[in-house]
């Protein structure tokens, strides 16, 4: 096979057997895979930091380490790819919170999950043998469930009966499997950890999310990478280069005409600009496929800086790494409709992630980190910081007073800090059923951009969002089959 293009736009570079282009965790979890395989991988990378989606700044108070992006890691601890890598010779360490998730109610009570399944049983009363009807199987086993739902949905299954047991609740609203649950404290966890999914929690599938969540929660726990999420993509580079790979950081590939030469390429970018890249060298159906592909709700962030942590009324919530804030099952649906229908709610549904009760290293002294992000409408405009602290307050009253530092991101600057995040959406896609299933085009190779020798290996693609690096493994592998029955470069 002949080398893609002659690069002359960013300076002259050796022959590669592969670039990649994008350095988050699917792109360098393509490059790892196909360094392990024996070839020569290059690296390029627009912004000046590596880390994508896992990046990691000093955004309020100098010396307070907050995640930029992705923050607590149940797929990343729980990834087939990750799991088979050497990482934490290259510095990644878990670090895990007393409890993984609380979501409090108005009552002062909270829905409680610890990696535990047999613990989280116990503590959830008389919705503890439903939780165990619902997760016992897929948690025993989880490592059979993990290889058949972190790939491509369409595929000839291994584990036929463990996929049926997942994939069968999977399709129903989560609404329909949380009522299941006969409390109010279980059908919030549930419904909580289900709006992961960014859609209307009354479509079908959207219980798939709350599964997968859920299972590897119970399976692997709800860690924290320890010093950030930045050190998940810092031990990837360096088991990269440990192989040979190299590095380019500050370089934007808006063409394919920018790569070195090489024999195939992977591109970590949203659909719309991987064919914005490829031009008309892309096939006018595959450029069509790509131009319509849907993008999802936003998020809008808001880092703080907190004076001895968010005073929580429920005290699962003062040790919990993570906290859902939304109510009840039927607020929190409501609250998710109306960001689906392009209204924000008078009362978000808020992420809380407090790193620092796992990962003690991202305070100073007793001033802490703590992450929040709500749910807005695709490319929403306004401010919702009052009603994402009001949320704060409806729960830990007193809040306000302890904020000694705050910065905040909307959805426009998620897109500029990461153009995969379209409109804000930090999922790289929407996830109703049909695009679930079908991203981000249908075909029979979903990483395919109908370019030989080309590929795609962004969240857009199989299995989705999440710092698991599925996507870029399994792109790997579609680009190793090219390179194995094409001869190099020479």
């Amino acid at each position: 096979m002949a080398a893609i293009r002659v690069h002359t736009a960013v300076g002259a570079r050796d022959a590669v057997d592969a670039v990649v282009v994008g350095a988050g965790p699917n792109g360098l979890a393509a490059a790892v895979a196909l360094a392990m395989a024996g070839h020569s991988v290059h690296v390029i990378e627009r912004h000046e930091e590596i880390g994508g989606g896992t990046r990691t700044a000093e955004l309020t108070l100098p010396g307070l380490l907050h995640d930029v992006c992705s923050a607590v890691h149940p797929t990343g601890i729980a990834s087939p790819f990750f799991c088979a890598l050497p990482l934490t010779e290259h510095g990644l360490h878990w670090a895990h919170a007393e409890i993984d998730l609380a979501h409090p109610l108005d009552d002062g009570s909270a829905g409680v999950m610890v990696a535990s399944l047999q613990a989280t049983v116990a503590g959830l009363g008389d919705a503890g043998p439903a939780w165990q009807g619902i997760f016992g199987h897929l948690v025993r086993h989880w490592d059979a469930l993990a290889e058949e739902i972190l790939q491509p949905l369409l595929h000839v299954p291994r584990h036929p009966l463990t996929l049926a047991r997942f994939g069968l609740p999977a399709l129903l609203p989560a609404t329909t499997l949380a009522r299941r649950l006969p409390t109010e404290q279980a059908r919030a966890l549930f419904a909580g950890v289900a709006a992961h999914a960014l859609q209307p929690l009354e479509r079908p599938t959207t219980a798939g999310v709350g599964l997968l969540l859920t299972a590897a929660g119970h399976a692997a726990g709800w860690p924290v990478a320890v010093g950030g999420s930045r050190a998940i993509t810092d031990a990837l580079a360096s088991l990269l280069r440990s192989l040979g790979g190299t590095i380019e950081t500050g370089t934007d590939v808006t063409s394919l005409a920018q790569l070195p030469r090489c024999r195939v390429a992977l591109f970590d970018v949203a659909p719309g600009a991987m064919a914005r890249i490829a031009g008309e060298r892309m096939p006018r159906r595959v450029r069509r496929a790509y131009l319509r592909y849907r993008h999802g709700p936003a998020a809008f962030k808001v880092d703080l800086a907190v004076d001895g942590g968010i005073p929580w009324t429920a005290d699962a919530c003062r040790r919990a790494g993570t906290v859902h804030l939304g109510g009840t099952m039927t607020e929190l649906a409501a609250a998710e409709r109306e960001v689906a229908a392009g209204r924000l709610p008078e009362r978000p549904f808020v992420l809380v992630a407090q790193q620092y009760l796992a990962d003690p290293s991202r305070s100073v002294g007793d001033v802490h980190p703590v992450w929040t992000y709500a749910h807005v409408p695709a490319g929403f405009s306004g401010n919702a910081t009052d009603g994402l602290l009001s949320q704060l307050e409806r729960f830990a009253p007193g809040t306000r007073e302890r904020i000694v530092g705050m910065h905040t991101w909307g959805p426009a600057d998620f897109e500029a800090y990461n153009p995969n995040y379209v409109g804000g959406d930090i999922a790289t896609g929407q996830g109703d059923p049909i695009q679930a299933v079908f991203r981000p085009r249908f075909a029979v190779d979903p990483y395919a951009t109908g370019i030989p020798g080309v590929f795609l290996c962004s969240a857009a693609t199989p299995p989705g969002a999440g710092v698991h690096g599925m996507a870029g493994f399994h792109a790997a592998q579609s680009a190793l089959r090219v390179l194995r029955r094409s001869r190099p470069q020479r």
